[in-house]
């Protein structure tokens, strides 16, 4: 069991979303935090919102995960704010519409850096103050997307299923070594973050109509609140779980990508699609009310 209550952590992707809500919630469990965005407005935003709700120390860095050196110096000042610090949840993650044809090699190597080498580089750049501790916890978020791989987003599931694997590897490599550390790797389903709206298009995306529909298509079906997520995850870690699903349909899809391993999508495409037309209709009624 890796105990929250007097531990300290570090969290990127910290302004919004999965990240902001689990260093709100480890805030209230007793955990000091140093929390790291790019979104420095968002960031300040987000302290002050856990400063009202527990008294944990807090500590604001400034950090694109894309940067190696950012990360290096983030973790140099994490651990000279945080002596004991002794669980890192490399969170930050972004999205990028497209089919591979539309994605141009740019653009995917931007997503890489973010979503796999961030992840790498947080864990490489703290993983010696991890070592040092008594117990301690790397959470590294990847996706149901690196469970399953639906089409257009070739750029996106090559890079969780990198995580997944960097992640399980490692995992295993720690416990042959007798570590201190653990490892959880997260796969959420759909939950109502910012990601899909502040998701980029690939360069050959000209129809904006798609980037509407698969905006309204993602709010439709993605019905896990960030709240929800991160006591999900909390719970992971208090447990050590090497796997942590997050929502029924994180569930459902990764059981029946294990009965169905080659031909799950025409399948899930058809529930999918009837999922997000019933909620859809479901809340224009409402909101014609």
């Amino acid at each position: 069991m890796t105990a929250i209550s007097g531990s300290a952590a570090a969290v990127t992707g910290a302004a919004s979303g999965i990240g902001r809500a689990l260093a709100h919630e480890l805030a209230l469990r007793g955990c000091d935090l140093a929390i790291a965005d790019r979104d420095e407005a968002g960031l300040q935003a987000a302290a002050a919102e856990i400063a009202k709700a527990s008294p944990r120390k807090v500590t604001v860095h400034r950090l694109d995960v894309s940067e190696p050196d950012q990360i290096t110096a983030f973790a140099q000042a994490a651990v000279t704010a945080h002596p004991s610090l002794n669980i890192v949840v490399n969170n930050a993650g972004v999205a990028l519409l497209g089919e591979f044809g539309e994605i141009d090699q740019a653009q995917m190597e931007w997503l890489f850096n973010i979503n796999f080498w961030g992840v790498v580089h947080g864990t490489r750049a703290f993983l010696p103050q991890l070592s040092r501790q008594r117990e301690a916890h790397i959470v590294n978020i990847s996706s149901i997307f690196g469970i399953i791989a639906p089409p257009g987003q070739s750029a996106y599931c090559a890079a969780k299923f990198a995580v997944r694997g960097f992640s399980e590897s490692l995992r295993h490599e720690l416990a042959v070594a007798n570590s201190p550390v653990r490892l959880s790797v997260v796969h959420p389903g759909g939950v109502a973050t910012s990601i899909a709206r502040n998701s980029r298009a690939g360069a050959g995306v000209t129809d904006n109509a798609r980037r509407a529909e698969s905006i309204e298509r993602f709010d439709a079906l993605a019905r896990t609140t960030p709240t929800a997520a991160a006591q999900r995850i909390i719970a992971g870690i208090e447990k050590n779980q090497p796997r942590i699903l997050i929502g029924k349909d994180a569930y459902f899809m990764d059981l029946l990508q294990r009965f169905r391993p080659a031909r799950y999508w025409k399948t899930m495409q058809r529930m999918m699609e009837k999922t997000a037309a019933r909620r859809i209709a479901r809340d224009a009624a409402r909101a014609s009310q």
